[in-house]
């Protein structure tokens, strides 16, 4: 009983915050739960990032979903990437069951159904809202290191930019970027090169392709018209709740570049676009990566570093970004040591690796007096988990072994119908709906090549006048000579002087509104 008494205080000791928190769950010792140590999350350290972790089946992404309502709750907008498709139901009241009922016999309080405020959000064809960017937005830097592409090769991505900027050719979708690098690499060539320098047909041959493999993962639906504005996923519902917004990308699963080429421009926009906030009350935004793994053994050396640069800064915009993954040890060391709030639910010990990430795992908690950590890990059940996170002063808190609260969503995907309800009653589906196929780039140089091709042949095509046709007259010539046709003729030049203007970039666009890039 003495040691009971000494672990509640020591848990109360460590989970009580003076600012806005939510209950997570209920600290077990021995693997029973001890009355009243409750285990709370202070919203002003989810700003600094997080970890949920489990072999499958374990709870992940039940706990994801509480996370998700109590930010929700606490008008806190959510962004949730949905890969396996089963977090929709957070958008529709859960029911209760005899398991929900004796959980929380034993954690206390009560538990009531509630639906919460959410939008769908699409990469590609899914229902919901599509989101797009621009080539332009995106960058040179940014194309380049999703390309994968060396120094040289970077350094072409860059010269092309800025001539399309110096052009203003705008670079709206890939097909748009394929048409410069073909340009540079063939009829502007000698252009390009008296004023930007030399340009390697192989180093173009080579990023055409990489850029072609991009479109086969499906990118070419991402890049476009109309780019989505990052303040839509920051918006508060009538009745005060943070909207959550699901991108489902359960269909791009297979197609990871595409899903880390989503992800790193996200966070790079994010950066650019909030301002500096230091430590506030509670983050702006909270975005949760589901298996995060996808990100991370896929992505290259240079956009692991690039997202582990974002992670580190993006913290003082009053971003939270949460990863949810199988194995711990699936998030880079430079990445997991920036995580300030833990969750690890059960692993599996069925190998001599399994039982080395155990006890590596076990080293990334806290030491505690009433835990043998590294034992605990393959023992806990089923929606219980060891959980540490940073208190209001940045320290960590106690490790507590927590069953954790239900969602009071519902633990299950929406149907079909609900779906179409639910996409039938959104604003921003109407707003991003259209795509948009302004002239660019393609059709700039297309119209340019083309002009060029029309002189061309006219000029070889001309007939040299012979003595006797510069004397005799015919009705068509004279016809051709009246003033009406002459300002017809100067009508019609005028229009292609200008439409050559254009394509050359002297003739200017109007500049898109605020977006995403």
């Amino acid at each position: 009983m003495a040691n009971q008494d000494a672990f509640l205080d020591y848990i109360k000791s460590g989970y009580t915050f003076q600012g806005e928190h939510f209950k997570l769950g209920c600290a077990m010792l021995d693997g029973e739960v001890v009355p009243g140590a409750d285990v709370f999350l202070p919203l002003k350290t989810l700003n600094r990032h997080g970890l949920i972790a489990g072999a499958t089946g374990t709870g992940k992404t039940k706990t994801l979903q509480v996370i998700a309502e109590g930010l929700s709750d606490a008008s806190v907008p959510v962004l949730l990437m949905d890969i396996k498709g089963d977090l929709s139901g957070i958008a529709a009241a859960g029911t209760s069951n005899a398991k929900i009922t004796d959980r929380y016999q034993k954690i206390g309080g009560t538990w009531s159904p509630a639906a919460y405020p959410s939008e769908l959000l699409s990469l590609s064809q899914e229902k919901g809202v599509r989101l797009r960017a621009t080539t332009s937005e995106f960058g040179p830097i940014l194309l380049s290191k999703i390309l994968e592409l060396n120094d040289t090769q970077a350094g072409l991505i860059a010269m092309l930019f800025k001539y399309c900027d110096d052009n203003k050719l705008p670079l709206l979708d890939l097909k748009d970027f394929k048409k410069v690098l073909q340009y540079a690499s063939d009829e502007g060539k000698a252009d390009l090169e008296k004023d930007y320098g030399k340009i390697s047909t192989t180093s173009t041959g080579t990023i055409l392709r990489k850029v072609i493999e991009l479109e086969q993962q499906g990118a070419a639906q991402f890049f476009g018209e109309k780019s989505f504005e990052v303040d839509d996923l920051m918006r508060i519902s009538d009745d005060g709740r943070g909207i959550v917004s699901i991108l489902r990308v359960s269909d791009i699963q297979d197609r990871p570049k595409l899903f880390s080429t989503f992800m790193l421009s996200l966070l790079a926009e994010l950066y650019a676009t909030l301002p500096e906030e230091g430590d506030l009350d509670k983050p702006k935004l909270v975005m949760f990566i589901d298996e995060a793994h996808l990100i991370f053994n896929e992505a290259s050396d240079a956009l692991l570093k690039q997202i582990d640069t974002i992670i580190k800064l993006i913290r003082s915009k009053g971003v939270g970004i949460f990863f949810c993954t199988q194995n711990p040890m699936d998030v880079p060391p430079s990445v997991l040591g920036q995580l300030g709030l833990k969750v690890q639910h059960a692993l599996r010990a069925f190998t001599a690796n399994d039982r080395k990430t155990i006890k590596q795992t076990a080293e990334n908690y806290p030491l505690s007096d009433f835990y043998k950590t590294d034992d605990l890990i393959t023992q806990i059940g089923i929606g219980e988990a060891l959980i540490t996170c940073l208190n209001e002063k940045g320290v960590p808190t106690p490790l507590a072994a927590t069953m954790l609260v239900s969602p009071r969503s519902r633990m299950d995907v929406l149907t079909p119908a609900e779906i179409d309800a639910l996409v039938a009653n959104s604003k921003l589906v109407k707003k991003y709906a259209e795509e948009i196929d302004n002239d660019s780039a393609y059709e700039m140089l297309t119209a340019k090549l083309q002009e060029a091709a029309d002189k061309t042949a006219t000029q070889e095509a001309a007939p040299k006048a012979t003595g006797k046709q510069k004397e005799e007259k015919g009705i068509l010539e004279q016809v051709m000579e009246s003033s009406a046709v002459r300002q017809a003729g100067r009508t019609a030049a005028s229009v292609i002087t200008r439409s050559l203007l254009g394509a050359l970039g002297l003739g200017g666009r109007s500049s898109k509104s605020k977006s995403w890039f």
